[in-house]
């Protein structure tokens, strides 16, 4: 019998029976674990028995995390680790070197734009953006050394929307990875297996937290790669198959770099799990009419939200996300100074970063998240100093209408 997403995320079965019969998976705050017999901890250490050594290789709360994201997302493997940009770092590292090469999204989240521009170049493992919209442009970059495909679901703030078909089919036709951050569109509304994606990555910080209760990021394997095909991984496959990449990380990335998720982040993250349907869909319901809203009201000139009939990527948005593409949304002010009025004026919505806490954000992105970037640059990663970003929370809609109307004729 085919379940409802929180049904089966609240029935995800233990690793092991609890001594206690305990309905939630206890946290494991533990760093070592016990053996049997000498000859027992040898052969795990040999790869041959299967048990939890050492935390900081993998601890039973952490693991039980990971079944649940499995069950829910269909993935072939997981990995949960402290960040969404550990995420995303362990897995460019796992699958480049020096002279590689990615093809990426040029509008993305700042510190992901950061890391392949500035910290990853240093390593000398090569980006090179693109408008991921356009199909031709990114296979016109792909060559012998292109490892991956990376691009956000839904930009963030951009708010655009790839088409998902057009880019997995280029990156099967050249044999390299399809990478996606699918932070803002969970698996409640999102299956990227479904959509051609290889790897996924994404900041459980946002949505699966259960708002904002603790850092965390996962890296799903759809196991739908062939790991032969990338030569730096490519020995690895006569040991580990299927499983190589997860393998690759949790030795080099997850043991040597110390790249853990804690017992108490996956027990908290475990629960927000069981939450995440219910909590989207009020966010959204909430960004729906907070767009409708915006949009309608005499001092806001533009509204962008991909979930909007009128929005110019809202087909795409229905085909591959359900018409649910996450909950946030941008509107812009007239002016800089406007928007720094509004904002100061608001009285319930909170001026603070972040995405898909409880309680509803708002970041003014030109002086803040993208303000190390030149002018130039921000404009052409269309961020505009007219522009904020609102997280929509799980408020009642007609008082965050409120705030905004009050905040906005001041």
């Amino acid at each position: 019998m085919k379940k409802n997403f929180t049904t089966r995320s609240l029935h995800v079965p233990f690793p092991k029976n609890d001594a206690y019969n305990a309905l939630d998976m206890p946290i494991y705050e533990t760093v070592a674990y016990d053996f049997g017999s000498s000859e027992d901890i040898a052969a795990n250490f040999r790869g041959e028995l299967p048990a939890h050594v050492y935390s900081r290789t993998s601890n039973p709360t952490v693991e039980y995390f990971e079944m649940k994201m499995k069950a829910l997302t269909g993935a072939h493997q997981v990995l949960a680790v402290p960040s969404g940009m550990a995420a995303i770092s362990a897995s460019f590292l796992a699958i480049g070197k020096s002279g590689d090469n990615i093809i990426s999204g040029k509008h993305l989240f700042a510190h992901s734009h950061a890391l392949l521009d500035e910290s990853l170049r240093n390593y000398g493992l090569e980006t090179r953006f693109v408008d991921t919209t356009d199909a031709e442009a990114v296979e016109q970059l792909i060559d012998e050394n292109t490892r991956a495909i990376y691009f956000e679901t839904v930009t963030n703030p951009q708010l655009e929307i790839a088409n998902v078909e057009k880019l997995a089919s280029i990156a099967k036709k050249h044999k390299v990875l399809l990478i996606a951050d699918s932070t803002v569109t969970p698996p409640i509304v999102c299956q990227g297996k479904e959509l051609g994606i290889d790897i996924e990555v994404m900041s459980t910080t946002k949505h699966i937290s259960g708002g904002a209760t603790s850092f965390g990021g996962v890296i799903l394997d759809h196991g739908t790669y062939d790991w032969n095909l990338n030569p730096n991984l490519s020995p690895l496959t006569a040991k580990f198959g299927k499983d190589t990449f997860i393998a690759r990380l949790r030795k080099n990335y997850y043991r040597n770099m110390g790249s853990a998720m804690t017992a108490h982040t996956a027990h908290v993250q475990s629960i927000g799990l069981d939450l995440l349907e219910l909590r989207f869909e009020r966010s959204y319901s909430n960004c729906m009419q907070l767009g409708k809203f915006l949009s309608k009201h005499e001092k806001v000139k533009q509204v962008t939200y991909p979930g909007m009939p009128d929005a110019s990527d809202y087909e795409l948005a229905k085909k591959q996300f359900a018409g649910k593409p996450g909950t946030i949304l941008t509107f812009d002010l007239e002016s800089e100074k406007a928007c720094f009025e509004f904002m100061n004026r608001l009285q319930l919505i909170r001026r603070a970063t972040n995405l898909n806490d409880n309680k509803s954000l708002i970041i003014h992105p030109w002086s803040t998240i993208y303000v190390d970037f030149p002018e130039e640059e921000r404009l052409s990663m269309k961020i505009r100093p007219t522009m904020m970003r609102l997280s929509v929370g799980i408020e009642g809609a007609e008082d965050l209408m409120e705030d905004i109307d009050q905040a906005l004729k001041g």
